[in-house]
């Protein structure tokens, strides 16, 4: 009866039914447009250099689709940061305005998380700090190092009282001390650069998730996946949505 039961619930995934390509078509082009400084249009030109006819706006709803599912999936898989964060903000143009990107990583520059904000505040700062803190492969930071934000001072003061945050810990305000974040932001942007900018704060969010995603897999993050080894990196990602790769 057991082997039964768990015959039945190893289903297909449905994530890619009513689709007019193939997964593998579909996660080929998101993790092409996710790592590389491409645009849409130019996506589509290699897609068709390989015999895959595809308008670029299909691309873009595939990317909306599936790179926040593709972080979803491979959260549990990441490999557990230390407790020295690094935390910075970068500017992300959102339909003609600039958003605030919160990004952090820990000293060996594996990041931690990010969040997609409209303002740069102590409440925004919060926030981030709570998504951080609720990721599978983060701990209650030791130390926070900041820039000179004065948002960041109150924030961690008033997580702390509150027993968010551990009561040993120490925020640092040091700027050289962050340029292990600062470098990490030239990645982001070369990918952001050729689309200029994004439509809505919601496409924003979701380019910005598989962006950040692929970067942790390409950095090693993901347990039993080497960082430069794109075989293995490309059929992982296929086995996470039961596909070959």
């Amino acid at each position: 009866m057991s082997r039964r039961r768990r015959t039945a619930s190893v289903r297909p995934d449905q994530s890619f039914k009513g689709r007019q390509f193939t997964a593998e078509v579909i996660l080929w082009a998101v993790r092409w447009y996710l790592m590389f400084p491409v645009s849409y249009r130019d996506l589509e030109l290699m897609l068709a250099d390989r015999g895959v006819e595809v308008a670029h706006t299909t691309v873009f709803r595939w990317v909306q689709t599936y790179a926040p599912e593709i972080e979803k999936r491979i959260r549990p898989h990441l490999r557990l940061g230390n407790g020295s964060w690094r935390v910075d903000e970068t500017y992300v143009r959102v339909k003609g305005r600039w958003m605030y990107l919160y990004r952090a990583v820990d000293s060996r520059g594996q990041t931690i998380d990010f969040l997609l904000s409209a303002k740069r505040d102590a409440e925004a700062a919060k926030r981030f700090f709570r998504k951080a803190l609720k990721q599978p492969h983060t701990v209650n930071p030791r130390t926070i190092t900041v820039d000179k934000n004065p948002a960041y001072p109150c924030a961690a003061a008033e997580m702390k009282a509150d027993g968010e945050l551990w009561r040993f810990f120490r925020l640092r305000q040091c700027k050289y001390l962050n340029n292990i974040v600062e470098q990490d932001h030239r990645r982001l942007k070369r990918l952001v650069r050729p689309g200029l900018g994004f439509g809505s704060f919601h496409t924003a969010r979701r380019t910005l998730a598989g962006y950040e995603t692929i970067a942790m897999r390409r950095k090693g993050q993901v347990r039993g996946v080497g960082g430069r080894n794109m075989r293995t990196q490309a059929t992982f990602v296929a086995e996470l949505f039961q596909v070959a790769a």
